[in-house]
């Protein structure tokens, strides 16, 4: 018997984040909370707080419905010094952390500005 799952399942996860986030953060280390992903005494090296749903697009992906997240450019660095960024960060206004991933490593200096280049969320279909 094979597996199935409707697009609209699928899409409403996306549509959530796409509908909901606001922030976009790079971090070192692993944030787990909202204030680890948005204040930069935590983990927060910069940060971009003015996203709405035309930096997103949902569609079909290889291995089942992605979500895009469009290239943030030139977002000042605010962390202390020279740090390694690890991670980018969604988060919703409403102190929601809404998705973490990793990145490349990289050394970030205070003063500097950082580009986040186009990436993905897939959610993949049922195998």
């Amino acid at each position: 018997m094979g597996k199935l799952v409707n697009d609209l399942v699928l899409d409403a996860a996306l549509n959530y984040i796409l509908n909901n986030a606001t922030q976009i953060s790079v971090c070192i280390n692993t944030p787990t909370t909202y204030s680890h992903a948005t204040t930069t005494d935590n983990k927060v090296l910069a940060i971009k707080s003015d996203l709405d749903s035309s930096d997103f697009s949902v569609g079909n992906g290889a291995t089942g419905r992605m979500l895009t997240v469009s290239e943030q450019a030139t977002i000042a660095i605010v962390g202390a010094g020279t740090q390694s960024a690890t991670h980018v960060c969604l988060c919703a206004a409403a102190d929601n952390l809404l998705y973490v991933t990793t990145c490349i490593s990289q050394a970030l200096t205070n003063g500097n500005t950082v580009t986040i280049p186009a990436w993905t969320i897939t959610i993949a279909d049922p195998s």
